[in-house]
């Protein structure tokens, strides 16, 4: 099978009219091989000796994470496990679109219905209150408080320190969240978690591909209901108001016992390093284990907390990301190969280089234009589809000028065009590396960074480098990618000659002065 084919099982037969074959959705996910293919090659044991230097280490047995491939099978996932949880759900996300009325439902259903049961959300305090006084993330939460008591449902929003004085006061709506973001997504349910980029809105649960991996390690999913508790531990607290139009207020509860971040920053982010740096070093956390060759799969959690740490920056992705790009570059990567993808294109200078610099053949996966959420929307944000084709374009101008035009190629995906009937947008991002003379991919990274300069440096992040020798996982990682390729279409330097690919000079300097921010 090549790169692009797809199994013959994955097909529906030719649609009607002519038009191009769509990859069916199958009842049974996967068939996996039989055999293991154990994981000595010289370049993956180094990438484990430094990972276990980096971040927290946790083993997993075979079978125990699950992909999940289309928006709706993240949302049914997701409200079922809500729905059933027995103790705890806790959900860290962007936002939750304002018009989910159908998932607080089931959030009170699941109150209801279970009197033990404790619920946990966290989201961005700019982009979850971005529409009040109109419906907004807050707005349709906080009667779950008012009906349940915040001692069974809390809800919080992070606000970045970054932000505040006058520019706070005088920067709009929207345009502020360029200071930073709370962007991790944390879905956990009792003892399972699942790790994306998708937030909780109607377009990431039917037409906006993503990924997510469940992990049913009752470790793991406690290591990130201490990362999200801490979070929240720093974040604004959500409290029924019913005389405020929008009703709510934000409050900074004593409970919290350390400065807001918009008053006195600088002490806040001094709290929050010393309630932070502990989770994120390895060594510290209860259900680690020493990194070795695994037998099954290691997952090492990579956090990007840099609007939080003073006065050295304890986050661990940049590093953790880093090291893993370092093995593309190993001479005795070259029987392998690797695939890379960012929905948004405009990637870290140290992991570009890195790409750029590999020693084995791999692919870029971006979204086209017609596969962007702002494709054809107004100004500003209409000028980031052609930004990221620039970005895009110069990437493979330099893998030429590097010598690596013939191991790099770039894919565009596209279902459609967004804004029309049937059209999807692509918000997928990770890499896939698969060492030489293995059936598949063997590492892994999933989460919630978009590997740019902004998420860096502005956003929370949670990422998690996953190295696994369990032949389930990583025939599952093979799927996943081929899926994903199936609606790719491979993009050349004479494509970027076209009519359409033709960039402005206006979005030209955008990308110069905005650059980090994209």
């Amino acid at each position: 099978m090549n790169a692009k084919s797809i199994p013959p099982s994955l097909y529906n037969g030719l649609a009607r009219n002519g038009r191009r074959v769509v990859p069916a959705v199958p009842t049974v996910r996967y068939a996996y091989a039989a055999q293991v293919s154990r994981l000595h090659h010289s370049s993956v044991e180094n990438l484990i000796s430094k990972a276990s230097a980096i971040a927290p280490c946790f083993e997993l047995g075979k079978g125990e994470i699950k992909i999940l491939r289309e928006p709706a099978d993240f949302y049914s996932t997701l409200k079922h496990k809500i729905v059933n949880a027995k103790s705890r759900v806790f959900l860290s996300t962007l936002y939750i679109g304002k018009k989910e009325l159908e998932l607080v439902a089931i959030i009170r259903e699941a109150l209801s219905t279970n009197k033990n049961l404790e619920v946990s959300i966290l989201t961005d305090a700019l982009r979850g209150t971005r529409e009040s006084p109109n419906p907004s993330a807050a707005s349709i939460l906080a009667p779950l408080i008012e009906e349940f008591g915040d001692d069974r449902i809390e809800v919080r929003m992070f606000h970045t320190p970054n932000l505040r004085g006058l520019k706070k006061k005088y920067i709009p709506k929207r345009f502020n969240e360029g200071w930073g973001l709370q962007h991790m997504k944390l879905y956990g349910f009792d003892n399972e978690i699942i790790l994306s980029g998708a937030n909780l809105s109607d377009d990431y649960f039917t037409n906006r591909q993503d990924r997510y991996h469940m992990f049913s390690s009752g470790k793991i999913t406690d290591y990130y209901a201490k990362i999200q508790s801490t979070v929240c531990s720093l974040s604004y607290k959500v409290q029924p108001d019913d005389t405020l139009k929008q009703g709510y207020v934000l409050s900074w509860p004593v409970t919290n016992d350390c400065p807001e971040p918009v008053t006195e920053p600088e002490a806040y982010k001094e709290t929050a390093t010393a309630r932070l740096t502990s989770l994120v070093k390895p060594g510290s956390t209860v259900g680690e284990v020493k990194a070795r060759t695994p037998s099954s799969t290691l997952v090492f959690p990579l956090a990007q907390y840099t609007p939080l740490f003073t006065p050295e920056n304890y986050s661990t992705e940049h590093t953790g990301v880093c090291a893993t790009l370092d093995v593309l570059k190993d001479p005795s990567f070259k029987g392998g190969s690797w695939a890379f993808t960012a929905g948004y294109f405009n990637v870290h200078p140290d992991y570009r280089n890195r790409l750029l610099n590999t020693a084995a053949p791999g692919t870029i996966i971006t979204a086209s234009q017609q596969a962007n959420g702002f494709y054809k929307s107004g100004w500003p944000s209409g000028m980031l589809p052609p930004a990221y084709t620039l970005l895009s374009k110069r990437f493979m101008r330099d893998a030429i000028a590097n010598g690596r035009g013939d191991l790099i190629s770039l894919e565009e995906w596209r279902r459609g065009t967004v804004g029309e009937p049937d059209g999807w947008t692509y918000h997928a991002k990770g890499l896939w590396v698969t060492p030489p003379e293995s059936a598949g991919p063997a590492i892994t990274l999933i989460g919630s960074t978009n590997f740019t300069r902004r998420s860096n440096a502005l956003d929370l992040e949670a990422t998690a480098l996953v190295i696994s020798d369990d032949a389930e996982y990583q025939q599952g990682l093979k799927d996943e990618l081929e899926w994903l390729r199936s609606r790719t279409e491979n993009v050349t330097m004479q494509d970027f000659n076209a009519k359409e690919r033709k960039v402005t000079l206006d979005v030209k300097i955008g990308v110069c002065l905005l650059g980090d921010k994209l």
